[in-house]
């Protein structure tokens, strides 16, 4: 098998659901045949790397070991599924104090073992606030770390592609960004269903604005409803769309859907957040987003909404306060 580099890839929380299918998905794309697996819970991920094994994927290098300086040592790219997984009845901030303390320690073991890693995708949530906390922690560039907020755009583009009898492809550039979570803003002016702007479609007989609504809340709600249907979180998902994001990283295919990324500018100030991004081999960057004033707004609440859950973190003392960050991370400006 051709693979798209030999460095070292380091899947954290490999034990679970998401870290195996992250694991298999990342051997069947070809993106390394270097694959490290790591996950605290020795018998379960000795489980997971079997049956890697037994899949016999060509020119794999499969290890795996549940002591995290030998995981990170030498990794170029790490993908971490590594908290606290959503249960029914819960939100994605319910998980909030617990997850951020796990990305902590992430943080400081990025620092201590792999200081030369090149790119770093978090997506145990609220993965606005775990991947704010393991950048600082870590010392990275904000370049270096983003984190998964796309499942929101893939469930906007599977919403209308079913309302409509549509492939999903027929359904293009759908968009959310903000928080990945009960605030998220939902933008119609991005889309196109057929060939027709959304904009144009919505308050007519073919998208009513209260069927309209409802599609919004049915992605808002995406993940609970995934829970609902399963009886635990979203799994398959979440690991195909972030090694999509890490193959990107290293140089592959374009990544097709906004990600998180760390944003100081343009009235978005020291936080992680959705945004119109591009990941490439020299990191993430983002642009401005632009849409109806209504969208903007929402755009503006779903930030606020997030800077909240920021100081709380804050307040419990895992972060430090804004002005000293700079400290912690000298690429935080």
């Amino acid at each position: 098998m051709n693979f798209l580099t030999n460095d070292k890839l380091t899947i954290v929380g490999a034990a679970g659901m998401i870290g195996s299918n992250m694991a298999q998905t990342a051997l069947m794309m070809g993106l390394t045949p270097n694959l490290c697996l790591y996950d605290p819970f020795g018998p379960a991920l000795e489980g997971v790397a079997e049956e890697l094994f037994h899949c016999s994927f060509e020119g794999a290098n499969i290890t795996f070991t549940s002591d995290i300086k030998e995981a990170l040592t030498g990794a170029k790219y790490i993908v971490s599924s590594g908290g606290a997984a959503r249960k029914a009845g819960m939100t994605r901030e319910d998980l909030l104090k617990g997850n951020a303390e796990i990305a902590v320690q992430l943080g400081k073991d990025i620092r201590a073992y792999c200081p030369d890693v090149k790119h770093v995708v978090i997506i145990f949530n609220p993965a606005d606030i775990t991947g704010l906390v393991t950048l600082l922690y870590s010392g990275l560039k904000p370049s270096q770390v983003s984190t998964l907020a796309a499942l929101d755009s893939t469930r906007l583009q599977s919403a209308l592609a079913k309302h409509f009898g549509l492939p999903q492809d027929k359904v293009v550039n759908t968009r959310t960004y903000g928080g990945h979570g009960e605030q998220m803003a939902v933008f119609a002016s991005t889309t196109s269903v057929d060939g027709k702007p959304l904009a144009e479609l919505i308050g007519t007989d073919a998208l009513t604005d209260e069927k309209w609504a409802e599609i919004k809340t049915r992605v808002i709600q995406g993940g609970k409803h995934i829970i609902d249907l399963r009886g635990r979180s979203s799994f398959q998902s979440p690991a195909y769309v972030s090694i999509e994001m890490i193959r990107a990283a290293m140089g592959g295919a374009p990544f097709r859907w906004p990600a998180g990324t760390y944003v100081s500018t343009g009235g978005f100030d020291h936080i992680m957040m959705a945004m119109e991004t591009s990941i490439t081999a020299d990191g993430i960057s983002y642009k401005e987003i632009k849409g109806t004033p209504e969208e903007e707004a929402e755009l503006k609440k779903s930030y606020e909404h997030l800077c909240k859950l920021r100081d709380e973190v804050i307040a419990m003392g895992i972060l430090p306060p804004i002005d000293k960050w700079h400290e912690l991370n000298p690429n935080i400006r």
